[in-house]
């Protein structure tokens, strides 16, 4: 009798006991699923956007990532490892298919857009393939334009 009053008393904080769970409500802006009482079909709570806001992120979410101009930004060569044309920038918020256009020599090109943290204004990271591609120097600061497609 003792040990199934300790048990039921543990079940409850856990909220394990139909009808009794403990006092500590339940984290805004998740949500789950039941399909039965036994469990099976429980789907893990996941985050949704709560009035407009990233719950992951905190930023305002949007649905659809912006086509168009995205900004500029001043590059500078990234890891000269990592192989493909790519640009690393603050000025996403998810990895996306865009452009950079390098007005100096006139030369777009289509990169993968990787988001990186930092305020829109901080500088970027262009791929070796992707300088080279430009026309833009190795060395140098590059400002380009950021299309998102």
């Amino acid at each position: 009798m003792r040990w199934t009053l300790i048990i039921l008393l543990s079940l409850t904080g856990c909220g394990m006991i139909p009808g009794m769970s403990s006092d500590a409500p339940e984290p805004a802006g998740l949500t789950e699923t039941n399909s039965d009482v036994s469990g099976a079909g429980q789907q893990r709570p996941q985050a949704r956007p709560a009035g407009g806001i990233d719950a992951e992120t905190g930023q305002t979410a949007s649905p659809q990532a912006t086509a168009g101009t995205l900004g500029r930004t001043v590059a500078t060569l990234g890891n000269a490892a990592e192989p493909g044309l790519w640009l690393k920038t603050p000025l996403v918020r998810v990895q996306r298919a865009g452009q950079v256009r390098y007005e100096v020599s006139g030369n777009t090109i289509e990169v993968t857009l990787i988001p990186i943290d930092g305020p829109a204004t901080a500088g970027s990271r262009l791929s070796l393939g992707a300088m080279q591609a430009l026309g833009a120097p190795l060395t140098g600061l590059v400002d380009v334009e950021v299309i998102g497609l």
